[in-house]
């Protein structure tokens, strides 16, 4: 038979619905932690050091027994553990440490551009009571994107001459 649930049973408690909720905000902090580069860098280099220490465990073991079948004390009936399989998950991790040094490197770099580009801040209408001393008003700030518009679209123009003038010297010219 199935069981029922009683109406007073422990799903309408709502002290259990609280951990629930609890855990959906454990959950989302930690993917919000993965997407974030160094904190990634620093959860895979506790996984680096224990792959390097495999690694050495197994090129010793390895080694060691190539020594005992050279010296002609045991034959090469012994099961060896793979060490290109081992070597290759170091390499995997170091590959994915150098993938999130970049992310950061990159992320680090468009907030220094972004800074120096626009490095005063636009009150917004939601706390206009905050103002602040080195905060632009919104007429400087459409100014600001006005000048970085044109600015593309010279730099958008000019390298389009420049493709043409390339493709004209590209094609054969008629004979006089």
């Amino acid at each position: 038979m199935a069981a029922q649930q009683q109406p007073g049973g422990p799903m309408s408690q709502p002290g259990l619905q609280q951990p629930t909720s609890l855990q959906q905000q454990q959950q989302q902090l930690s993917q919000q932690q993965d997407f974030d580069p160094v904190h990634r860098f620093k959860m895979l280099i506790p996984q680096l050091k224990e792959s390097l220490q495999n690694v050495m465990k197994i090129a010793s073991l390895n080694l060691a027994h190539n020594t005992t079948i050279d010296n002609g004390i045991k034959s090469s009936d012994a099961a060896v553990q793979r060490f290109d399989k081992s070597l290759e998950e170091f390499y995997a991790l170091c590959d994915q440490l150098e993938l999130c040094l970049r992310l950061a490197y990159e992320c680090l770099s468009q907030s220094i551009d972004s800074a120096k580009h626009s490095p005063n801040l636009v009150p917004t209408a939601t706390k206009p009571d905050t103002v602040q001393t080195e905060s632009m008003s919104y007429a400087q700030y459409l100014g600001m994107i006005k000048s970085q518009i044109s600015c593309a679209k010279d730099i958008h123009n000019a390298l389009l001459e420049c493709s043409k003038k390339i493709a004209g010297k590209g094609q054969p010219q008629g004979i006089m």
